[in-house]
């Protein structure tokens, strides 16, 4: 069996305190399950090394061969009291297989690798990448100069697919490899235009384009955070910057958040504060916070 190795995008998890409880299998992807340890890809058995995280969403994490590491993702299979839920786990699968296909070959898109099967068996709810050594993005780290040209020219590159991140304001999707170069990741909300459809890129173009703005939004306020002389702006630069649409978002969204901060609090699933890193099992990203 495969030893788990170190990496620099994983880290330990902080121990859990005493005021906090796991996740009930309501809000984990797989419910009482766990990813499974053995899994099969383009033909290399890979042994699970490490678990990312396990939200509502999914649970992601680090399997390795003799020859490499990927990173797979299962989705959703836990039902919500008595609505089954496999049918979205193979959906959002099926969503995010199809959105690498659409960004294969992009320096700064991990690779796909194919079908995720157990016991020669496809699971239909999960996908998998090559994995990338490297660490998210932290607060206040000072990149290399060529960081986000680099970022510019993949976001480019993204959306002349038709293709919109749309959740590129989180900096845990924004990875920097051990070179110092930019990797984009997690497309589970991204959204894409067929490029062979006029009729939807009349309906939706517009859409489109928006989404494509609020990327390249994002990513100037990446930039000015990490890489302010290169920016030539300030964060109250920013503020006069910011569309319209992404004012209402946060109008709804905070509200949102602080809402599911508090559930989460009384259910016993987080400390008081209220912070991410303070569940029994934090995500990668909350654990570097922590520490």
């Amino acid at each position: 069996m495969l030893q788990a190795t170190s990496t620099t995008e994983v880290l330990c998890a902080p121990p859990a305190t005493d005021d906090v409880r796991p996740r009930p299998a309501l809000l984990r992807a797989l419910g009482r399950s766990e990813p499974p340890p053995v899994v099969e890809i383009q033909g290399e058995t890979f042994c699970l090394i490490e678990l990312l995280k396990h939200d509502s969403w999914a649970a992601t994490a680090i399997y390795e061969s003799p020859s490499r590491k990927a990173l797979c993702k299962f989705n959703r299979q836990q039902a919500i009291f008595i609505i089954p839920m496999r049918w979205l786990g193979r959906l959002l699968a099926a969503r995010e297989r199809g959105f690498h296909d659409r960004l294969a070959g992009i320096a700064g898109i991990a690779p796909a690798l194919g079908a995720v099967c157990v016991d020669g068996k496809p699971l239909p709810h999960a996908v998998a990448r090559t994995f990338i050594d490297g660490h998210a993005l932290a607060e206040g780290e000072w990149v290399d100069d060529d960081f986000f040209p680099r970022f510019q020219d993949l976001l480019v590159e993204v959306h002349r697919r038709h293709f919109a991140h749309v959740d590129l304001h989180k900096r845990e999707n924004i990875l920097v490899d051990t070179a110092g170069r930019p990797y984009l990741i997690d497309f589970q909300i991204s959204f894409a235009l067929p490029v062979d459809n006029r009729l939807v890129t009349a309906l939706f173009g517009g859409l489109l384009r928006l989404l494509q703005r609020c990327d390249e939004y994002h990513l100037l306020k990446h930039q000015i955070k990490h890489r302010p002389d290169q920016a030539g702006l300030t964060c109250f630069d920013l503020e006069s910057l910011r569309p319209w649409w992404i004012r209402i978002h946060r109008r709804l969204a905070v509200p949102f958040r602080s809402f599911r901060r508090g559930l989460l609090i009384r259910l016993g699933i987080r400390s008081t504060s209220g912070h991410a890193f303070s569940e029994a099992f934090p995500e990668i990203a909350h654990r570097r916070a922590a520490a």
